[in-house]
């Protein structure tokens, strides 16, 4: 009997029954999460200048935000992209602690909106969770843990889904659903490789993901500081901590705190917030709520604990941001001043002439021609009939090599012969530019150098 309550103890502080949370920011939380779920989606089904709205796709080298197509000559802006968000994820935790884990992490919301709230649904609030584990198998053990996990795996099978087609596209995605299995066997295992993938984070490993495996949390103790806002319990006020007695209602209280534990059985991570900031703490805010409805029916003030910082906590001295927090700001707005003047000036085809190696310049009579290999790169989802031409109308181009359709998302190569007037050789080597037009506007432009020996006048 000894062996198998152990046995229960371990497994119930391995295995976390939070509380089912309710309260004001819960609401908040809930509704943010909703719609960033349906954010989350949507975005790979919706469709936008003929291109799926976010695609991610590193097997094809093929990148898509919002109609704008990224190929791998973007790759700069990509990486750009990714440093701006780390930033703006190191700037927001210095302002605001590990909200994001709490409010806006994939992670948490489909753990804790999705798959939490099918257990409470199907197997109860914390204390029904712990008895229907600790009872034997029987038919409503059997009913409740094959609808829950079966429902677990139809959700990872969604989500697995969702991130495919992030990955290959939706399009692709549907036709490896819709077309024999064995014209898509691969694309079938990966689907059901995440899926399993997927479920077993979300059914087994669950708050260890955030606790143990992601290396942001760890990070907390680098990025926060003294004026970071956190979920805090406020120490001053709480304690001591003295439970209010049933035989004597108006016992004077020596702090707030009256050592109820609902802070602790609502956490997701299961760690008690009055032992101060924490690894474990990802600021869900359900202790929040949790201690804010026990303040109100004890008609004591609400919020202790809340979003308060060190500094608050141990001085009271009102709450600031910090030198450090506005460094990153500034080094955040600096990168996106960067990053949006390159997407402004960023063309929707990439144009690339070299002279042809090898080769020298030729003298035909009163003219000198260089010959030159040119690459034509449209990041567009569109055939774009081009006309290429010199910007100097005095230079004549002779084309060995040509094409007057640049294909969607494809490449073309040119040749041709750059020929100039020998009275307007000056100099050995010159530099020459090239403009490509669609429909009568420049889209790209391109410059190289011309060479040629210049012309010497003898008096």
């Amino acid at each position: 009997m000894q062996q198998k309550d152990n046995q229960r103890k371990n497994k119930g502080k391995d295995f976390l029954y939070p509380k089912k949370p309710s309260g004001k920011l819960y609401t908040y939380r809930k509704w943010f999460s909703y719609t960033l779920l349906l954010l989350l989606l949507a975005c790979p089904f919706l469709k936008f200048r003929g291109e799926q709205l976010v695609l991610l796709n590193f097997i094809a080298r093929k990148f898509v935000f919002f109609g704008l197509i990224f190929t791998p000559q973007d790759f700069y802006l990509f990486a750009l992209a990714m440093l701006i968000f780390v930033i703006f994820i190191v700037c927001f935790t210095v302002v605001l602690g590990r909200l994001w884990c709490g409010w806006a992490c994939p992670q948490t919301i489909f753990m804790e909106m999705i798959f939490r709230s099918i257990e409470y649904w199907i197997e109860g609030d914390a204390v029904r969770q712990k008895k229907l584990d600790n009872q034997p198998w029987n038919t409503e053990k059997i009913l409740k843990k094959t609808s829950k996990h079966f429902l677990f795996l139809v959700i990872s099978f969604i989500i697995s889904n969702t991130f495919l087609a992030y990955i290959i596209g939706s399009d692709t995605l549907k036709t490896i659903i819709l077309e024999p299995l064995s014209s898509h066997l691969y694309g079938f295992i990966s689907i059901w490789f995440f899926t399993f993938i997927f479920y077993g984070v979300f059914a087994y490993l669950r708050e260890k993901v955030c606790t143990v495996i992601c290396p942001y949390g760890r990070l907390q103790g680098v990025l926060l500081d003294k004026q970071s806002l956190v979920v805090a319990y406020d120490i001053n006020r709480g304690e001591p901590r003295k439970r209010i007695q049933k035989s004597n209602h108006t016992e004077e209280q020596k702090g707030d705190c009256v050592d109820c534990g609902l802070c602790v059985q609502v956490c997701p991570t299961g760690i008690d917030i009055r032992k101060g900031t924490q690894l474990e703490c990802v600021n869900c805010t359900a202790c929040i709520d949790a201690c804010d409805e026990v303040m109100l029916k004890i008609n004591r003030e609400p919020k202790l604990i809340g979003f308060y910082n060190q500094d608050f906590i141990e001085t009271r001295k009102p709450y600031k941001i910090s030198i450090k927090a506005y460094a990153y700001a500034a080094v955040l707005f600096t990168v996106l001043i960067i990053f949006s003047s390159l997407i402004y000036k960023r063309e929707a085809i990439q144009t690339t002439v070299l002279r042809a190696s090898g080769t020298l310049f030729q003298e035909r009579g009163d003219q000198t021609s260089n010959l030159y290999n040119a690459e034509l790169i449209n990041k567009t989802n569109k055939n774009l009939p081009i006309e290429f031409r010199a910007t100097d109308p005095a230079n004549k181009i002779e084309f060995i090599q040509q094409s007057k359709i640049l294909p969607a998302e494809g490449t073309i190569h040119l040749t041709f012969f750059l020929l100039r007037n020998n009275k307007a050789i000056t100099t050995y080597k010159t530099a020459v530019s090239f403009e490509i037009y669609v429909d009568g506007k420049v889209l790209s432009r391109a410059t190289t150098s011309f060479f040629a020996q210049p012309q010497i006048e003898i008096y």
